[in-house]
Formats: structure tokens, C-alpha cells, sequence
């Protein structure tokens, strides 16, 4: 799973604040939770309790309307809760919390009476492991929709950043095997070279198997052929267009790609960053060289001035002196012996 920073985190709480996910067995395994662990805690007891759904706001849980959990919590006050969460990776490791709250509605579970459904109003901000969790579940989800048909090329790059196994595949068509090369995936369905003919191929139902190793899971992805197209120079390989049911997608192929678009947004945000920061650069650079060519130029026009001035006043300077010979010469032609 990709690192996520806190600009991330926090844009997954305001935006998905009151987003409800219901925790059914799929996402229960995508999460690796473990319901045995699930606790509800108040007045210093903890019991067993169901986890219906949560948000980053509040959760519902179901008990039994018999035991002490049901008393405690459904007393006119209340006392403070804790619900606690408890979640086992693949690699071993556990991570266990509590998340503060108090009880805001009781109502009965499909109408029994024998189990009660309690919506607990949390009183502060569930942990950030929490948070990235169900934000990347919900951003899947929420990107499916929106980008259902935006499709990504597969080859050896994309299948690194999708941690895809490899190109290569088998595709089931009617239940029967067949080797594949996939050229590209979405959302919403997948393109893959086949042998076979367009006749046996176009409206066939499939089960595409796709093999990820983070974490390690073979995906089978059901869905129908809408076209095929024969490959240049061969009669006998296509280029077949799935389009995935509507509930074919697995929560945890819909994790993968948006994972991947993600970081492909990133990545191309991160580029325009630089490019614009780059551009800036550019233009502080350009308008520093301006600057000095400014500064060269006045430099350049004072030094003109001085050197004009300075010849001005050598030539004054030049004519004084020789004015002064001129002068000094007509007193001396005056007082030789014979002068007039």
C-alpha cells in the first residue's frame, strides 16, 4: 500500500467524513480484520460486539438485547464508550484501538428482539491507520465510478507499480482455458490478446485471472466479451474487449488500480510542480540576467559621463594653460629690449 501523507490523511477525513461503509465480508478481508476481536468498552467492562458500519464520524454496532452490554449502553445516561478495533496483517503484525465515543440512537436489528443495532456519535478524531484504511476503500470505490473507463496500458512498468505478476494470463471462456496477454485494464473492464475466432469470442461470458503480489492474491474477474478484433497479419489471435459485471470488480482489484492512478495524479501534479517551479527559476533567472544587463548598461553610460567630463575638464584645463602661455608670452615680447 502506498504511503500516504498527512495532506492525504486529512483529505480523506474532511471529504469522507460521513461516508458509511458497511463491513461486509469482503471488506472485512480486504482490511484483515478480525470480528473476534471486536470490542465494545464501558464503566471498565468490555463485551463481544458485531460491527455493522462506520464512518469517521460514528459506527454501529449490534449486541444482544439480554446481555450486560445492552443495560449499560442503553441507559437514559449513558456513560462513555470505546470501540475497539483490531486488525491482523498479512506479514503478521497487529494492530489494535480504541475509538472514544458515546451512544446517540438504539434501534432493533431487522426488526428482533433479540439484538439491537447502537449508533455511537464518536468524540474524537478516529487514528490515522484508521483513517488511510477505510480512505482508500472509499476513494476506490469513489473512483470507480468516476473513472470507471480510464485505462491503463499494461506492460512491464504499470505491472511493477500495479503489483501485477506479469502480463501473461489465462482467461476462462465458457469455462474453458485459454492463455492471454493483457494490453490494458480499468475499472470497469480489460482488453487482452486471445487465440480463437471472432465467431466463438463476442458475447461469450469470461473469468479473467489476475495474480498481484502486494498483497498476494489471484484475482478471477468475471465479465463478457463486447469485441473482438483480429491482430494484424494473424486470423487466428484477437484483441478482445471484457466488460466486467456490475459486482464482478473485487473491492481489492478496484484498491489496485486506483492505487495505480493515484500515484499516476501524483506523479503528474508532482511534475507540474516542478515544471512551474522550473518556470519561475526560468523567469527570476531571465529577470536577474535584465537586471544586470541594467546595471551593466547605467554602469557603463556613468563611466561615458565621467570619461566625457574628464576630457571636458582636461580641455578646459588645456586651453587655460595655453591661454596662460599666450598671455605670458605677449608680457615678455612687452618688456624685451626694443619692444615697442
Amino acid at each position: 500500500m502506498a504511503i500516504v501523507t498527512s495532506q492525504q490523511l486529512t483529505h480523506y477525513y474532511d471529504y469522507y467524513r460521513t461516508t458509511e461503509i458497511i463491513f461486509t465480508k469482503d471488506i472485512i478481508k480486504v482490511l484483515s480484520m478480525d470480528p473476534r476481536q471486536i470490542y465494545v468498552k464501558c464503566t471498565g467492562s468490555q463485551w463481544p460486539c458485531i460491527l455493522n458500519s462506520t464512518s469517521f464520524q460514528a459506527a454501529r454496532i449490534i449486541v444482544g438485547t439480554k446481555g450486560d452490554a445492552f443495560k449499560q449502553l442503553a441507559q437514559r445516561d449513558a456513560p462513555a464508550v470505546n470501540i475497539r478495533y483490531y486488525f491482523r496483517k498479512q506479514d503478521g503484525q497487529e494492530l489494535a484501538f480504541f475509538v472514544a465515543g458515546k451512544v446517540v440512537a438504539i434501534s432493533s436489528y431487522m426488526n428482533s428482539r433479540d439484538l439491537a443495532i447502537i449508533t455511537i456519535q464518536y468524540t474524537q478524531r478516529p487514528p490515522d491507520a484508521f483513517i488511510e484504511m477505510l480512505g482508500h476503500l472509499i476513494d476506490a470505490n469513489e473512483n470507480a465510478i468516476r473513472r470507471k473507463e480510464e485505462r491503463i496500458l499494461v506492460n512491464q512498468e504499470t505491472c511493477r507499480r500495479l503489483r501485477m505478476k506479469q502480463e501473461e494470463s489465462v482467461i476462462l471462456v465458457e469455462g474453458v482455458p485459454r492463455r492471454c496477454i493483457i494490453r490494458d485494464l480499468s475499472f470497469g473492464g480489460a482488453k487482452v490478446m486471445v487465440l480463437g475466432l471472432a465467431q466463438f469470442l463476442v458475447g461469450k461470458t469470461v473469468q479473467l485471472n489476475l495474480e498481484f503480489t502486494d498483497p498476494s492474491e489471484v484475482l478471477n474477474m468475471e465479465g463478457t466479451i463486447i469485441k473482438a478484433i483480429p491482430v494484424e497479419g494473424r486470423k487466428d489471435i484477437f484483441a478482445v474487449s471484457i466488460k466486467f459485471g456490475e459486482t464482478a470488480a473485487a473491492l481489492s482489484y478496484k484498491i489496485h488500480i486506483n492505487a495505480y492512478l493515484s500515484s499516476l495524479r501524483k506523479d503528474e501534479l508532482e511534475n507540474k510542480v516542478k515544471q512551474e517551479e522550473l518556470a519561475q527559476q526560468r523567469a527570476l533567472e531571465e529577470q536577474k540576467i535584465k537586471e544586470q544587463r541594467a546595471l551593466a548598461i547605467q554602469k557603463s553610460q556613468e563611466e561615458e559621463a565621467k570619461r566625457m567630463e574628464e576630457a571636458k575638464r582636461l580641455e578646459e584645463a588645456r586651453r587655460q594653460e595655453e591661454a596662460k602661455r599666450l598671455e605670458e608670452a605677449a608680457k615678455n615680447s612687452q618688456t624685451a629690449p626694443g619692444g615697442a
